[in-house]
């Protein structure tokens, strides 16, 4: 399909969660006895490989070590999360793979067109972690407009009235606009949020939006978006086409006070951009909790800004999500033709 090159929300509209998408190929499966060799690059939770290493062998191993190379010959099934990059000179040292596994969401460290030229399968889950990322982003919300000011002391009457009127916000959430970039799952989800609080909510995507997930957000252009939100939320993917997707035109379209938060991929943001809109704008706000690198460095433009909250990839960190990632493990093995 020509447009989803361009697709600006969720990977897939598909399965819900807790099912494991097989995305765009299947491998030839055959049955064994033989235990398979599956290796583990990044950390997994606990339960889903327990699970794992008790069907098949199981070597963890970053993918940059001697022990991985060593390994590499054997393996036929590959299991990573967010650092490492399978790509086609990556795949050459595992000439026996037969599936790689994404304990995630997004599959923009894969070069599919790679694995699909070698018969290799794909899975992922694609909505493992719609739930711990929408409440992360609604808590960035009250952080950002209901600050909390608790007390570990007694206090006079004069301080109790200060810090009852120094902390009066000029407006509710419910009277703002919210904007999402992409509805898919968590973009869909955060808008129901926004709606259900008060907000009017607006939407932009270039892919079609299914019509339940769309209920009750009004479709705008990427210009009004921009140009009339009080709270800009991204929610697009991280495929090459949508870097620096979010450009000096679109930021400098932003209301002077408005709040932008990034919980999608960094490299889809101008950082340098943004940065300067926020020097020339200091009633405007950024939270961003991806990044482009990551870790960034002490060059990182938007690092000394005192208008730019930057925390460390944390949106998708709950127990409940990284399990549910994690259970990627059973579309690997059965994408193995075990059982």
């Amino acid at each position: 399909m020509d447009d989803s090159d361009r697709l600006l929300g969720d990977i897939s509209n598909l399965t819900p969660y807790p099912s494991i998408r097989t995305c765009h190929f299947k491998a030839n499966l055959r049955m064994t006895h033989e235990k398979p060799l599956i290796l583990v690059t990044e950390r997994l939770a606990e339960r889903p490989l327990a699970w794992l290493k008790e069907r098949s062998e199981v070597a963890e191993f970053a993918a940059d070590s001697k022990a991985f190379l060593e390994a590499a010959s054997r393996a036929e099934g590959l299991i990573v999360r967010t650092h490492t990059r399978v790509t086609k000179e990556f795949l050459a040292a595992l000439p026996r793979l037969k599936v790689v596994g994404r304990a995630g969401v997004g599959l923009d460290n894969i070069d599919l067109l790679a694995c699909e030229a070698r018969g290799i399968a794909v899975v992922n889950t694609p909505d493992a972690n719609t739930q711990a990322v929408v409440e992360y982003v609604t808590s960035l919300l009250g952080w950002a407009f209901r600050p909390v000011e608790f007390l570990d002391r007694a206090v006079t009457l004069g301080e109790w009235e200060r810090l009852r009127y120094s902390r009066v916000p000029p407006r509710e959430i419910r009277e703002m606009t919210l904007g999402v970039l992409g509805l898919g799952r968590v973009g869909g989800r955060l808008a129901s949020v926004a709606r259900a609080i008060g907000c009017r909510t607006v939407y932009n995507d270039i892919a079609e939006v299914l019509p339940a997930r769309a209920e009750g957000h009004e479709s705008v252009s990427l210009d009004r978006l921009f140009a009339e939100s009080d709270i800009l939320s991204l929610h697009i993917d991280g495929r090459p086409s949508n870097r620096h997707f979010v450009d000096s035109r679109l930021i400098g379209a932003m209301k002077p006070g408005v709040l932008l938060i990034n919980t999608s991929r960094g490299m889809v943001l101008d950082a340098d951009a943004l940065a300067r809109h926020l020097r020339a704008h200091t009633a405007a706000r950024a939270i961003l909790d991806v990044h482009d690198p990551e870790p960034f460095t002490a060059d990182y433009p938007l690092l000394s800004l005192p208008n730019a909250h930057l925390a460390a990839h944390m949106a998708s960190r709950t127990e409940t999500a990284i399990e549910a990632m994690s259970w990627v493990v059973r579309d690997v093995f059965a994408a193995l033709g075990r059982r």
